[in-house]
């Protein structure tokens, strides 16, 4: 066992993700094979990290307006 402090993951089940997401299954799993949000297997359930989604989103470009 080592002494390094756990962080504890902010896991939510797929459905609820692609809700926060605002996109549909297929860009999920697309998102979860590219790295771009993080996804674990609990009890044969797709739960994905909540806090990764965020910061999915930070990354997207922002539109800037016409001049």
């Amino acid at each position: 066992m080592t002494d390094e402090p756990r962080q504890k993951r902010n896991l939510i089940p797929l459905k609820k993700a692609l809700e926060r997401g605002g996109f549909g299954r297929t860009k999920a799993y697309k998102l979860i094979k590219k790295g771009k949000i993080v996804a674990y297997k609990m009890e044969g359930q797709t739960m994905v990290d909540a806090d990764s989604i965020d910061a999915y989103h930070m990354t997207l470009p922002r539109i800037e307006p016409s001049k």
